[in-house]
Protein backbone atom coordinates (compact mmCIF):
# COMPACT_ATOMS: atom_id res chain seq x y z
CA UNK A 1 0.00 0.00 0.00
CA UNK A 2 1.41 3.17 -0.69
CA UNK A 3 1.82 6.11 1.64
CA UNK A 4 2.09 9.88 1.67
CA UNK A 5 2.80 12.15 4.38
CA UNK A 6 3.50 15.79 4.77
CA UNK A 7 5.84 15.87 7.53
CA UNK A 8 6.03 19.93 7.14
CA UNK A 9 4.49 22.03 4.90
CA UNK A 10 4.95 25.97 4.58
CA UNK A 11 6.64 29.03 3.64
CA UNK A 12 8.54 28.30 6.85
CA UNK A 13 9.42 24.60 5.64
CA UNK A 14 8.87 21.74 3.54
CA UNK A 15 9.45 17.98 3.89
CA UNK A 16 7.31 15.16 2.62
CA UNK A 17 7.63 11.15 2.57
CA UNK A 18 6.90 9.46 0.15
CA UNK A 19 6.62 5.75 -0.10
CA UNK A 20 5.40 2.18 1.52
CA UNK A 21 5.11 0.13 5.08
CA UNK A 22 9.29 -1.21 4.37
CA UNK A 23 10.60 2.16 2.31
CA UNK A 24 10.03 5.63 1.17
CA UNK A 25 11.62 8.47 0.26
CA UNK A 26 11.83 11.96 1.15
CA UNK A 27 11.03 15.61 -1.35
CA UNK A 28 13.22 18.38 0.92
CA UNK A 29 14.28 18.64 4.65
CA UNK A 30 13.69 22.13 5.31
CA UNK A 31 13.09 22.28 8.50
CA UNK A 32 15.71 20.26 11.54
CA UNK A 33 16.64 16.96 11.93
CA UNK A 34 14.99 16.68 15.26
CA UNK A 35 11.55 17.90 13.38
CA UNK A 36 11.74 15.63 11.44
CA UNK A 37 12.76 12.87 13.24
CA UNK A 38 9.58 13.95 15.46
CA UNK A 39 7.02 14.53 13.06
CA UNK A 40 8.14 10.87 11.44
CA UNK A 41 8.06 9.42 14.73
CA UNK A 42 4.32 11.01 15.30
CA UNK A 43 3.58 9.17 12.19
CA UNK A 44 5.27 5.69 12.62
CA UNK A 45 7.65 6.56 9.45
CA UNK A 46 11.24 4.72 10.44
CA UNK A 47 13.74 7.17 8.70
CA UNK A 48 15.83 4.13 8.56
CA UNK A 49 13.99 2.97 5.63
CA UNK A 50 14.18 6.42 3.41
CA UNK A 51 16.62 5.46 0.31
CA UNK A 52 16.98 8.54 -0.59
CA UNK A 53 16.51 12.72 -0.42
CA UNK A 54 15.10 14.26 -3.78
CA UNK A 55 15.33 17.90 -3.24
CA UNK A 56 13.41 20.97 -5.51
CA UNK A 57 15.81 23.63 -5.14
CA UNK A 58 18.13 25.50 -2.89
CA UNK A 59 15.99 27.72 -0.75
CA UNK A 60 16.42 27.08 2.92
CA UNK A 61 12.82 26.52 3.02
CA UNK A 62 13.41 23.02 1.58
CA UNK A 63 17.16 22.24 2.73
CA UNK A 64 17.39 23.72 5.91
CA UNK A 65 17.66 20.39 7.45
CA UNK A 66 19.51 18.63 4.54
CA UNK A 67 22.66 18.33 5.79
CA UNK A 68 22.60 16.94 9.56
CA UNK A 69 19.91 14.27 7.95
CA UNK A 70 22.24 13.29 5.44
CA UNK A 71 25.26 12.92 7.81
CA UNK A 72 22.86 10.49 10.22
CA UNK A 73 21.05 8.47 7.42
CA UNK A 74 23.68 8.27 5.14
CA UNK A 75 21.51 8.65 2.09
CA UNK A 76 22.05 9.37 -1.58
CA UNK A 77 20.74 13.07 -2.34
CA UNK A 78 19.25 13.93 -5.91
CA UNK A 79 18.46 16.93 -7.87
CA UNK A 80 19.39 18.63 -10.85
CA UNK A 81 23.22 19.40 -11.27
CA UNK A 82 22.51 23.00 -10.70
CA UNK A 83 21.27 22.49 -7.29
CA UNK A 84 23.70 19.93 -6.38
CA UNK A 85 26.60 22.21 -7.06
CA UNK A 86 25.24 24.94 -5.35
CA UNK A 87 24.20 22.54 -2.21
CA UNK A 88 28.17 21.45 -2.01
CA UNK A 89 29.52 24.74 -2.54
CA UNK A 90 27.62 25.97 0.21
CA UNK A 91 28.16 23.13 2.74
CA UNK A 92 24.98 21.91 2.93
CA UNK A 93 26.00 18.50 1.63
CA UNK A 94 28.35 16.17 3.79
CA UNK A 95 31.67 15.08 2.36
CA UNK A 96 30.96 11.44 1.26
CA UNK A 97 27.38 12.01 0.13
CA UNK A 98 26.57 10.13 -3.16
CA UNK A 99 25.42 13.33 -5.21
CA UNK A 100 23.27 12.37 -8.15
CA UNK A 101 22.16 14.64 -11.08
CA UNK A 102 18.22 14.03 -11.84
CA UNK A 103 17.44 14.39 -15.41
CA UNK A 104 14.52 12.01 -17.18
CA UNK A 105 13.78 9.15 -14.44
CA UNK A 106 15.90 6.97 -11.46
CA UNK A 107 14.79 4.10 -9.43
CA UNK A 108 15.48 3.90 -6.06
CA UNK A 109 14.62 0.58 -4.16
CA UNK A 110 11.49 -0.13 -5.71
CA UNK A 111 10.48 3.40 -6.50
CA UNK A 112 10.90 5.30 -9.25
CA UNK A 113 10.71 8.80 -9.86
CA UNK A 114 10.43 11.21 -12.68
CA UNK A 115 11.06 14.56 -12.47
CA UNK A 116 9.91 17.97 -14.35
CA UNK A 117 11.05 21.57 -14.28
CA UNK A 118 9.04 23.94 -12.58
CA UNK A 119 9.44 27.84 -12.66
CA UNK A 120 10.91 29.11 -9.85
CA UNK A 121 13.59 32.08 -9.14
CA UNK A 122 16.20 29.71 -8.64
CA UNK A 123 18.76 28.56 -11.61
CA UNK A 124 17.37 25.51 -11.66
CA UNK A 125 13.85 23.85 -9.79
CA UNK A 126 12.29 20.86 -10.12
CA UNK A 127 8.83 18.46 -9.04
CA UNK A 128 8.69 15.15 -9.09
CA UNK A 129 6.35 12.05 -9.15
CA UNK A 130 6.91 8.72 -8.06
CA UNK A 131 6.11 5.42 -9.24
CA UNK A 132 5.35 3.05 -6.10
CA UNK A 133 5.14 -1.27 -6.79
CA UNK A 134 1.35 -1.14 -6.47
CA UNK A 135 1.21 0.74 -9.56
CA UNK A 136 0.27 4.12 -7.25
CA UNK A 137 1.55 7.43 -8.68
CA UNK A 138 1.81 10.67 -6.44
CA UNK A 139 3.62 14.10 -7.33
CA UNK A 140 4.81 16.20 -5.39
CA UNK A 141 4.58 20.32 -7.20
CA UNK A 142 4.74 23.12 -5.53
CA UNK A 143 7.43 26.39 -6.06
CA UNK A 144 6.53 27.75 -9.53
CA UNK A 145 4.56 30.73 -10.47
CA UNK A 146 2.77 29.15 -13.24
CA UNK A 147 1.70 25.16 -14.13
CA UNK A 148 3.51 24.78 -17.90
CA UNK A 149 2.61 22.11 -19.83
CA UNK A 150 5.49 20.30 -18.60
CA UNK A 151 4.35 20.41 -14.67
CA UNK A 152 0.95 19.35 -15.94
CA UNK A 153 2.54 16.61 -17.90
CA UNK A 154 4.54 15.54 -15.27
CA UNK A 155 1.43 15.28 -13.04
CA UNK A 156 -1.50 14.45 -14.97
CA UNK A 157 -2.88 11.07 -14.05
CA UNK A 158 -1.25 10.88 -10.22
CA UNK A 159 -3.33 9.20 -7.77
CA UNK A 160 -2.24 12.06 -5.04
CA UNK A 161 -0.78 15.52 -5.87
CA UNK A 162 0.66 17.84 -3.23
CA UNK A 163 -0.27 21.32 -5.13
CA UNK A 164 0.99 24.49 -4.16
CA UNK A 165 -1.45 26.81 -3.32
CA UNK A 166 0.22 29.61 -1.67
CA UNK A 167 -1.37 32.73 -1.88
CA UNK A 168 -4.87 34.49 -1.42
CA UNK A 169 -3.98 37.16 -4.35
CA UNK A 170 -6.41 40.13 -2.13
CA UNK A 171 -4.46 39.07 0.88
CA UNK A 172 -0.99 39.73 -0.72
CA UNK A 173 -1.63 42.37 -2.89
CA UNK A 174 -3.25 44.48 0.08
CA UNK A 175 -1.08 43.10 2.86
CA UNK A 176 2.30 44.51 4.53
CA UNK A 177 4.79 42.81 2.12
CA UNK A 178 6.87 45.57 0.14
CA UNK A 179 6.15 46.31 -3.28
CA UNK A 180 9.11 44.26 -5.36
CA UNK A 181 8.37 40.98 -2.94
CA UNK A 182 4.84 40.82 -3.48
CA UNK A 183 5.50 41.40 -7.55
CA UNK A 184 8.20 38.72 -7.18
CA UNK A 185 5.35 36.30 -5.30
CA UNK A 186 2.94 37.09 -8.34
CA UNK A 187 5.61 36.57 -11.29
CA UNK A 188 5.54 33.88 -13.51
CA UNK A 189 8.55 32.72 -11.21
CA UNK A 190 7.07 33.28 -8.36
CA UNK A 191 4.35 31.03 -6.38
CA UNK A 192 1.15 29.31 -6.97
CA UNK A 193 -2.18 31.57 -6.52
CA UNK A 194 -5.39 29.68 -4.71
CA UNK A 195 -6.78 30.64 -8.05
CA UNK A 196 -4.27 28.83 -10.11
CA UNK A 197 -4.35 26.36 -7.95
CA UNK A 198 -7.82 25.45 -8.07
CA UNK A 199 -7.44 25.95 -11.80
CA UNK A 200 -5.01 23.07 -12.29
CA UNK A 201 -6.73 20.91 -9.99
CA UNK A 202 -9.88 20.76 -12.56
CA UNK A 203 -7.59 19.82 -14.92
CA UNK A 204 -6.20 17.05 -12.48
CA UNK A 205 -9.35 15.85 -11.40
CA UNK A 206 -10.46 15.12 -15.11
CA UNK A 207 -6.84 13.02 -15.41
CA UNK A 208 -8.16 10.79 -12.97
CA UNK A 209 -6.90 12.12 -9.64
CA UNK A 210 -8.23 11.69 -7.21
CA UNK A 211 -6.78 13.06 -4.01
CA UNK A 212 -5.32 16.23 -3.81
CA UNK A 213 -3.38 17.56 -0.71
CA UNK A 214 -2.83 21.54 -1.01
CA UNK A 215 1.11 22.52 0.26
CA UNK A 216 3.30 25.82 0.73
CA UNK A 217 0.37 28.01 2.22
CA UNK A 218 2.04 30.97 2.81
CA UNK A 219 1.29 32.15 6.59
CA UNK A 220 1.26 35.70 6.26
CA UNK A 221 -0.62 35.88 2.74
CA UNK A 222 -3.38 33.27 2.88
CA UNK A 223 -5.14 30.48 5.28
CA UNK A 224 -6.14 27.25 5.32
CA UNK A 225 -9.85 27.80 4.60
CA UNK A 226 -9.20 30.24 1.85
CA UNK A 227 -6.94 27.70 0.34
CA UNK A 228 -9.23 24.97 0.52
CA UNK A 229 -13.07 27.18 -0.27
CA UNK A 230 -11.16 28.25 -3.75
CA UNK A 231 -10.16 24.37 -4.51
CA UNK A 232 -13.63 22.59 -3.54
CA UNK A 233 -15.18 25.88 -5.18
CA UNK A 234 -14.02 24.64 -8.30
CA UNK A 235 -14.16 21.14 -8.34
CA UNK A 236 -17.45 21.80 -6.67
CA UNK A 237 -18.66 23.40 -9.24
CA UNK A 238 -17.74 20.88 -11.94
CA UNK A 239 -20.23 18.75 -10.47
CA UNK A 240 -17.44 16.55 -8.95
CA UNK A 241 -18.93 15.25 -4.72
CA UNK A 242 -15.93 15.48 -2.39
CA UNK A 243 -15.08 11.92 -0.40
CA UNK A 244 -17.05 9.86 -3.64
CA UNK A 245 -15.18 11.56 -6.82
CA UNK A 246 -12.25 12.98 -4.95
CA UNK A 247 -10.76 13.64 -1.04
CA UNK A 248 -9.35 16.89 -0.48
CA UNK A 249 -7.15 18.30 2.36
CA UNK A 250 -4.62 20.91 3.34
CA UNK A 251 -0.85 20.29 4.16
CA UNK A 252 0.60 21.45 6.87
CA UNK A 253 3.17 20.35 9.92
CA UNK A 254 2.71 16.77 11.13
CA UNK A 255 -0.38 16.17 8.95
CA UNK A 256 -1.79 12.66 9.21
CA UNK A 257 -0.47 9.75 6.72
CA UNK A 258 -2.64 9.38 3.35
CA UNK A 259 -2.64 5.61 2.29
CA UNK A 260 -3.46 5.05 -0.86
Amino acid sequence: MARFCSLYSSSSGNSTYVGMADEGVLVDAGVSLKKLEEAADFQGIDLSTVKAVFITHEHSDHVKGLKPFLAKYKVPVFSSRTTLEELCKTGLIPCGTECIEMNGEVTVGNIMAKTFSTSHDTPMSRGYSFYLPDERKISVCTDLGFVSDEVLGGIMKSDLVLLESNHDINMLRYGSYPVYLKQRILSDHGHLSNVACAETALRLLSSGTTRFVLGHLSRENNTPDKAYAETFSKLDMSGASINIDYTLTVAGDKNKMIRL
